[in-house]
Protein backbone atom coordinates (compact mmCIF):
# COMPACT_ATOMS: atom_id res chain seq x y z
CA UNK A 1 0.00 0.00 0.00
CA UNK A 2 1.45 3.16 -1.18
CA UNK A 3 1.53 5.89 1.86
CA UNK A 4 -0.39 8.74 1.78
CA UNK A 5 1.19 12.59 1.91
CA UNK A 6 -0.99 12.75 5.34
CA UNK A 7 0.06 9.25 6.20
CA UNK A 8 3.63 10.67 5.62
CA UNK A 9 2.87 13.53 7.36
CA UNK A 10 1.48 12.08 10.81
CA UNK A 11 4.52 9.78 10.75
CA UNK A 12 7.04 12.73 10.69
CA UNK A 13 5.03 14.56 13.04
CA UNK A 14 4.69 11.36 15.54
CA UNK A 15 8.66 10.87 15.29
CA UNK A 16 9.04 14.44 16.25
CA UNK A 17 6.74 14.66 19.05
CA UNK A 18 8.17 11.96 20.48
CA UNK A 19 11.96 13.15 20.14
CA UNK A 20 10.43 16.43 21.52
CA UNK A 21 9.15 15.15 24.13
CA UNK A 22 12.30 13.31 25.05
CA UNK A 23 11.42 9.49 24.31
CA UNK A 24 14.18 7.81 22.12
CA UNK A 25 14.62 6.91 19.09
CA UNK A 26 13.99 3.43 18.47
CA UNK A 27 13.70 1.02 14.87
CA UNK A 28 10.45 -0.71 16.92
CA UNK A 29 8.88 2.52 17.42
CA UNK A 30 9.67 3.73 14.09
CA UNK A 31 8.59 0.62 12.07
CA UNK A 32 5.12 1.00 14.11
CA UNK A 33 4.66 4.47 13.28
CA UNK A 34 5.44 3.83 9.76
CA UNK A 35 2.99 0.46 9.68
CA UNK A 36 0.34 2.54 11.52
CA UNK A 37 0.53 5.35 8.82
CA UNK A 38 0.24 3.03 6.10
CA UNK A 39 -2.13 1.13 7.06
CA UNK A 40 -4.55 4.23 8.13
CA UNK A 41 -7.90 4.24 9.51
CA UNK A 42 -9.31 1.49 12.29
CA UNK A 43 -6.76 -1.23 12.79
CA UNK A 44 -5.78 -3.47 15.66
CA UNK A 45 -2.58 -4.08 17.53
CA UNK A 46 -2.80 -7.54 15.94
CA UNK A 47 -2.99 -6.64 12.26
CA UNK A 48 0.09 -4.30 12.85
CA UNK A 49 1.90 -7.34 14.29
CA UNK A 50 0.68 -8.68 11.06
CA UNK A 51 2.07 -6.24 9.19
CA UNK A 52 5.43 -5.93 10.82
CA UNK A 53 5.60 -9.90 10.09
CA UNK A 54 4.92 -9.66 6.72
CA UNK A 55 7.65 -7.21 6.29
CA UNK A 56 10.12 -9.18 7.83
CA UNK A 57 10.49 -6.93 11.31
CA UNK A 58 11.37 -9.19 14.76
CA UNK A 59 9.20 -6.27 16.12
CA UNK A 60 6.92 -8.08 18.74
CA UNK A 61 2.98 -7.78 19.46
CA UNK A 62 4.46 -6.36 23.27
CA UNK A 63 6.50 -3.67 21.31
CA UNK A 64 2.84 -2.87 19.78
CA UNK A 65 0.90 -2.65 22.55
CA UNK A 66 3.66 -0.52 24.38
CA UNK A 67 3.83 1.65 21.46
CA UNK A 68 0.01 2.09 20.97
CA UNK A 69 -0.33 2.93 24.75
CA UNK A 70 2.34 5.95 24.33
CA UNK A 71 0.93 7.06 20.94
CA UNK A 72 -2.52 7.07 22.57
CA UNK A 73 -1.46 8.94 25.54
CA UNK A 74 0.73 11.71 23.97
CA UNK A 75 -2.64 12.37 21.63
CA UNK A 76 -1.05 10.97 18.48
CA UNK A 77 -3.62 8.11 18.20
CA UNK A 78 -7.17 7.94 18.04
CA UNK A 79 -8.23 4.33 19.84
CA UNK A 80 -11.65 3.04 19.11
CA UNK A 81 -13.27 0.34 21.02
CA UNK A 82 -15.16 -1.52 18.23
CA UNK A 83 -15.90 -4.20 21.43
CA UNK A 84 -15.52 -5.50 24.62
CA UNK A 85 -11.94 -6.16 24.58
CA UNK A 86 -11.02 -5.40 21.09
CA UNK A 87 -9.68 -2.08 20.26
CA UNK A 88 -8.63 -0.46 16.82
CA UNK A 89 -6.49 2.38 16.07
CA UNK A 90 -5.71 4.85 13.80
CA UNK A 91 -3.64 8.30 13.65
CA UNK A 92 -4.85 11.58 14.97
CA UNK A 93 -3.99 13.67 12.39
CA UNK A 94 -1.92 16.97 13.47
CA UNK A 95 -4.42 19.76 11.48
CA UNK A 96 -6.85 17.97 13.51
CA UNK A 97 -8.80 16.89 10.47
CA UNK A 98 -10.58 13.96 11.62
CA UNK A 99 -13.53 11.33 10.71
CA UNK A 100 -16.03 9.14 13.02
CA UNK A 101 -16.96 5.24 13.10
CA UNK A 102 -19.95 2.70 12.89
CA UNK A 103 -19.17 -0.61 13.99
CA UNK A 104 -21.40 -3.49 13.25
CA UNK A 105 -22.18 -5.17 16.49
CA UNK A 106 -22.16 -8.40 15.01
CA UNK A 107 -19.35 -8.95 12.59
CA UNK A 108 -16.95 -6.08 14.23
CA UNK A 109 -16.85 -4.10 10.41
CA UNK A 110 -15.68 -0.50 11.13
CA UNK A 111 -16.33 1.78 9.00
CA UNK A 112 -15.76 5.80 8.82
CA UNK A 113 -17.98 8.73 8.11
CA UNK A 114 -17.71 12.50 8.18
CA UNK A 115 -20.82 14.62 8.67
CA UNK A 116 -20.58 18.65 8.86
CA UNK A 117 -23.98 18.79 10.85
CA UNK A 118 -22.56 16.48 13.13
CA UNK A 119 -19.61 18.91 14.02
CA UNK A 120 -21.98 21.48 13.71
CA UNK A 121 -23.94 20.13 16.45
CA UNK A 122 -21.43 19.48 18.62
CA UNK A 123 -19.75 23.22 18.27
CA UNK A 124 -23.16 24.31 19.32
CA UNK A 125 -23.57 22.26 22.42
CA UNK A 126 -20.02 23.26 23.62
CA UNK A 127 -21.28 26.53 23.23
CA UNK A 128 -24.62 26.27 24.95
CA UNK A 129 -22.67 24.27 27.91
CA UNK A 130 -19.77 26.83 28.12
CA UNK A 131 -17.11 23.95 27.87
CA UNK A 132 -13.95 24.10 25.55
CA UNK A 133 -13.87 20.76 23.77
CA UNK A 134 -10.33 19.87 22.67
CA UNK A 135 -11.64 16.66 20.83
CA UNK A 136 -14.36 14.28 20.77
CA UNK A 137 -15.14 10.81 19.08
CA UNK A 138 -18.38 9.32 17.77
CA UNK A 139 -19.02 5.77 17.50
CA UNK A 140 -22.34 4.44 16.60
CA UNK A 141 -23.36 0.90 17.25
CA UNK A 142 -25.91 -1.21 15.11
CA UNK A 143 -25.98 -3.60 12.43
CA UNK A 144 -24.40 -3.33 9.51
CA UNK A 145 -26.31 -4.12 5.58
CA UNK A 146 -24.77 -7.67 5.07
CA UNK A 147 -25.47 -8.68 8.55
CA UNK A 148 -29.36 -7.37 8.94
CA UNK A 149 -29.27 -9.22 5.24
CA UNK A 150 -27.69 -12.38 6.31
CA UNK A 151 -31.01 -12.78 8.74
Amino acid sequence: MAATDTSVDWADHALARLASDGYRSSAPRAEIIEVLAGLGCSVSAREITAELQRRGSTTGSASVYRTLELLERLKLVQRVVVSEGLARYEPALPGGDHHHHVVCDRCGKVSAFEDEALEAAINRLSLRLDFAIDAHDVTLRGECPGCRRAD
